[in-house]
């Protein structure tokens, strides 16, 4: 059974920093291509940020490209996300997913950026 368990999320004010880790169980991990995706409220899933099976390759969103890390670690199958300099329009349930829809993905972890 595929198990994803965010955790790290909180809230924070404007210009703060998180880190959210996602750990895996029920699949081969270092063979999947890994994904965060997150859910404001009253909107739909947004893809947030991919990164390759051995980490070699990332990508994000344009929304938060130069303020966002995706990075995993696969002998521990976890997957991380460093939120630096948030704003409050990153506001929103995070999910971490085997693809870049969310159509597989955790019971996600919420984050607050409110002054």
């Amino acid at each position: 059974e595929v198990q994803l368990v965010e955790s790290g999320g909180g809230q924070v004010q404007p210009g703060g920093s998180l880190r959210l880790t996602c750990v895996a169980s029920g699949f081969i991990f270092e063979g999947e291509e890994m994904s965060w995706v997150r859910q404001a409220p009253e909107k739909g899933l947004e893809w947030v940020s991919s990164i390759s099976n051995r980490g070699t390759f990332t990508s994000y969103a344009d929304s938060v490209n130069g303020r966002f890390t995706i990075s995993r670690d696969n002998a521990k199958n976890t997957l991380y996300l460093q939120l630096n300099s948030l704003k409050p329009e990153d506001t929103a349930i995070y999910y971490c997913s085997k693809d870049r829809r969310g159509d597989s993905r955790g019971q996600g972890t919420q984050v607050t950026v409110s002054s």
